[in-house]
């Protein structure tokens, strides 16, 4: 009987060291599930702010295609060389605020 016994202590320690190993595997698992929540709700946001810019270049687009299909008026010429190329008219003062 002694051996009967001692084979039940050996299958309850074992039966708790099974349930512990479980138990911590869960908890693993249920960390990395957190962890992978976050990491979509932070890629979910990452795409809301890109696609926010590709709206964004896509009116930028759109402006210069009509820009584009207008050709070459001169006051869009003039437009670009005031604020891309800083030229003005022989001249004419310019005066820039510095204040900010």
């Amino acid at each position: 009987m002694a051996k009967a016994a001692k084979t039940k202590k050996q299958h309850a320690r074992a039966s708790l060291l099974t349930k512990l190993l479980v138990l911590l595997l869960l908890a693993g698992i249920g960390w990395q599930l957190f962890s992978l929540q976050g990491q979509v709700r932070a890629a979910q946001a990452e795409k809301a702010a890109l696609a926010e810019k590709v709206q964004e270049k896509q009116l930028e687009n759109d402006a210069l295609s009509a820009d584009i299909a207008q050709g070459g008026t001169q006051e869009k010429m003039e437009e670009i060389a005031r604020q891309e190329l800083g030229l003005v008219y022989p001249g004419e003062r310019v005066f820039y605020d510095t204040s900010n």
